[in-house]
């Protein structure tokens, strides 16, 4: 049981991977090990299908009711898709003070897009890896929040904009003088300032990327075990379903609570970005 257990954890936490293998051929990995084998030269096809395809549900959506849009009385995906665009305008104009017409509609993208992404955590574990193995396809992970690579290469997108806005704002000049110049001060401490500096630059991207991808990841691994609650007689069964039901609920406002963060400390360090230091 033991065995079995570990084998099944170990399955739904493998992605669908494809990638150079080291003998030089090109394929889908057909286990975790030859998955990691590949490094660098490999792409979890999983987390690319469902990000983009969540990506492409939330413009279709949007844009779908943004086109039949009414001043008369609205439907209910109308008003909530309103009051979500309502509450990231506020949000916006009340942490950014700045003129940016692109901070509002990244920070909604960033929002929904996340939301989406952690949302697919609620659909039981078994259903789509099932349905994939169907159709012959060994691996499937549908939460891409769950994969580092995506929460990273949302964070480090943001740290280029960081990068972008900081010098854009106050000039190449201006932004190493903001590296070097505090919290200590004289010439002598540009170093300690220039390495204290660069290590709380790095690690805005780096906590963004892993705060998401470890809450939902630890949410993630909670369903693959009450799943295997499943599996251990009526009453253990019974038990599960009570408790995938309840972490569930709480989930929900996990998943929404982590959308909104992220979503929240991207406006709070591009306003950063924008500040001039006065030291």
């Amino acid at each position: 049981m033991a065995d079995s257990s570990a084998e099944y954890i170990q399955h739904h936490l493998t992605n669908l991977t494809y990638g150079r293998n080291p003998d030089g051929s090109w394929g889908f990995a057909e286990s975790g090990e030859q998955a990691a084998e590949m490094g660098f030269y490999a792409i979890h096809v999983d987390s690319m299908f469902w990000s983009i395809f969540l990506g492409l549900v939330f413009c279709t959506v949007f844009r779908s009711v943004a086109k039949s849009a009414t001043s008369g009385v609205p439907g209910m995906l109308q008003c909530c898709i309103e009051a979500i665009v309502d509450f990231i305008d506020d949000l916006t104009i009340s942490i950014f003070q700045h003129k940016n017409p692109l901070i509002a509609p990244l920070a909604l993208t960033i929002f929904v897009w996340v939301f989406l992404m952690n949302l697919m955590d609620l659909v039981p574990v078994d259903w789509i890896p099932q349905l994939a193995h169907l159709m012959g396809i060994n691996y499937m992970k549908v939460v891409p929040s769950t994969d580092p690579n995506v929460t990273m290469s949302m964070a480090f997108s943001v740290f280029i904009l960081i990068l972008y806005y900081s010098i854009k704002q106050k000039g190449l000049g201006g932004f190493i003088k903001e590296l070097t110049s505090h919290p200590l001060p004289g010439k002598a401490a540009i170093p300690v300032n220039l390495l204290l500096e660069l290590v709380n630059l790095i690690a805005k991207p780096i906590s963004l990327g892993l705060r998401l991808f470890g809450n939902m990841y630890a949410g993630e691994m909670i369903f693959i075990l009450i799943a295997l609650m499943f599996g251990a007689g009526l009453g253990i069964a019974l038990l599960g379903g009570i408790l995938h039901w309840v972490w569930a609920v709480f989930h929900i406002l996990i998943i929404t609570l982590q959308a909104f963060i992220f979503s929240v400390l991207t406006i709070v360090y591009l306003a950063q970005a924008y500040e001039v230091d006065e030291h």
